[in-house]
Order: structure tokens, then sequence, then C-alpha cells
């Protein structure tokens, strides 16, 4: 694999990880209203649902690679698309706000992450769009769904410990900020391709 595919790859990462998602939201919505010990439950959940569910997606292009090869391919395609929906969402979106507030449980923040499309997306997408043209080897699969898991904690973290300073930030120059990243998102389709 080129340096140039592997820096796509960390690239798509990140912009997945770190734009706005239903995790990251209600990471920073819990730290605004609960504070940080009272929100440490729901956090743990969402770490413990993105890890697991990572695997899940690497299991998955697995099975999919060793029984119907092919449908990676299309699977693959079905990614660019999705990355290019998911570029011209960012650019046009507008800050999110949530009021989900009812608790801070492990239990919340853990099935959250199994009804979060977004990264069961985007772990198929990493891994048909970068990996399996490379390899599909459980143990690399996995490798790279466990990294991507864990940028999307650490993502999930930055929205923790920023709290209200990276929704104003973000609220303030949304527009550039989105635009900058649906850029960046469409060198990662011209990098799969």
């Amino acid at each position: 694999m080129s340096t140039y595919v592997i820096g796509n790859f960390i690239l798509y990462c990140m912009i997945n990880a770190f734009t706005p998602g239903p995790g990251n939201i209600l990471a920073l919505n819990t730290t605004n209203v609960y504070g940080w010990l009272k929100g440490k439950p729901l956090f743990f959940g969402i770490f413990a649902g993105y890890f697991i569910v990572q695997i899940i997606c690497g299991l998955f292009v697995f099975f999919l690679g060793s029984h119907f090869p092919n449908l990676l391919t299309i699977i693959k395609y079905i990614g660019i698309l999705y990355i290019l929906w998911l570029a011209f969402m960012i650019a046009t979106s507008k800050p999110q706000t949530t009021t989900d507030t009812q608790s801070a449980s492990f239990l919340k923040g853990f099935l959250l992450q199994f009804v979060n499309v977004k990264i069961y997306i985007f772990g198929i997408t990493a891994l048909t769009g970068y990996i399996v043209p490379v390899t599909t080897e459980l143990f690399w699969l996995i490798a790279a769904n466990i990294f991507i898991a864990s940028m999307g904690c650490i993502a999930t973290g930055s929205w923790i410990a920023a709290g209200l300073a990276l929704q104003r930030i973000y609220t303030r120059h949304f527009r550039l900020i989105n635009i900058l990243l649906a850029l960046t998102l469409l060198e990662c389709v011209y990098s799969m391709l």
C-alpha cells in the first residue's frame, strides 16, 4: 500500500471520526449537561460500542471477501457514492444540536453505536476502499477497524474535552470548516479510484 493511499485512508478516518455524528453530538451535549464525572458511563458506552461495531464490520467484509469476493468491488463503489454524498451533506450542513439528555448511562452510549449507521458505513467503506485492494486477511481487516474505532474514540473524546468551546468554534465557522472537509473527502474518493 503506497504512502499516498495510507495517508488518504488516515485522512478519511479523521474526517469521518471528527465530524458531527450521533455519538459526538451526544457526548458534547452530555458534557454540557452532566459534566465529565456524571457523563463517564455514557462516554465509555460509546467507546465500547464503537469497538464492537467496527469488529462486526471487519468480520462482515472478511465474510464477503471469503464467499462473495466480487461483492467487495460493488460495495467499494457504493462507498464512493456514500463519500460523495457525505461531502455534499457536510458542505451544505449547518451545526446540529440535540436535547437528548434523559440519562448518561453506559447502556445508552453502547446501544447508540449499534444504530449509528454512520460508523457502519464508515468502517465498511474504509475497508473496501483502502484495505481490501491490498489484503482480505482477517487480521488486517480487524486491525484497520481497531484503528478506525480508536480514531473514533479519540474524536469523541475531543468533543467531550472541548465541550462548549468546540461547539462555539464550529458554530461560528461551520461553513468554512464544512467546505474544507468536503473538499478533503473528494480527495479521498480520488485516491480510492
